[in-house]
């Protein structure tokens, strides 16, 4: 599974079925992080191979470059790509990954389906962040991955919107990467196994989202996210301004 990036503490851990997923849906907010000194890990459920543009091993070096750009670390785990289901050993995987870092948050994308791995890392994530709070593995069968791990509960878990996925018609908070922009997408661009020939359009259209959300929250460049429940804050005045109250 993972190597050592081991087991040390992260802030954050942003979780995508595919490299690239995660800096299309969250590069700026995770460049935002790094520049405030969290700790940031990628983890990447496969290495996204066979790609459209490249040879084999080059879209995982794209994604170490990628992250360093960013600010962030990468690991990438064991399953393959088309072919990712949430299943038991991908919730342990997820679990083990959580509960050897303890983050106090950890993001995803939220996929209905368009790309089934994009719907799989969904659920996979939910049913890890659970599995990672409870005690008393050692007594399951099967769960042999999880051993000399303790529980974790993390903070918050969010939701990115997926690339591939129908708009959104409302989100729950939004983050303004305009200080950051420039950074995403030159971690976008880094993937020219993935953007190139006919994809490589895909990154106007990535930035008319991020443009979009901007709009409706007042800043030039914004990522929207959701929530797994209910948002909590010990000070209202926490939340910028908005225009329209």
């Amino acid at each position: 599974m993972e190597t050592d990036v081991n087991r040390r503490i992260y802030d954050v851990i942003a979780i995508g079925a595919h490299p690239d997923d995660v800096e299309a849906v969250m590069g700026g907010t995770v460049a935002k992080l790094a520049e405030k000194g969290r700790t940031v890990l990628l983890a990447d459920l496969c290495d996204g191979e066979p790609t459209r543009h490249g040879v084999a091993g080059e879209r995982g070096e794209q994604a170490l470059r990628a992250a360093g750009i960013l600010g962030a670390d990468r690991v990438t785990l064991p399953f393959q790509d088309r072919m990712i289901e949430d299943t038991i050993a991908a919730r342990i995987a997820i679990a083990r990954l959580i509960r050897s870092h303890k983050p106090r948050m950890v993001f995803t994308t939220l996929g209905s389906g368009v790309h089934p791995d994009h719907k799989a890392v969904t659920d996979i994530v939910i049913n890890g962040v659970f599995y990672a709070r409870l005690p008393k593995w050692e007594a399951i069968p099967g769960a042999e991955l999880l051993d000399g791990t303790q529980p974790h509960e993390i903070q918050r878990l969010f939701f990115g919107h997926c690339r591939m996925e129908p708009a959104w018609p409302s989100f729950d908070f939004a983050v303004d990467v305009t200080a950051t922009y420039d950074r995403k997408l030159a971690a976008l661009r880094a993937y020219e196994a993935v953007f190139s020939g006919d994809q490589a359009q895909l990154l106007d259209k990535y930035t008319v989202e991020d443009r979009y959300a901007g709009s409706l929250v007042g800043v030039r460049y914004a990522e929207a996210f959701k929530a797994r429940s209910p948002l909590l804050v010990g000070d209202p005045e926490v939340f910028a301004g908005s225009r329209f109250g």
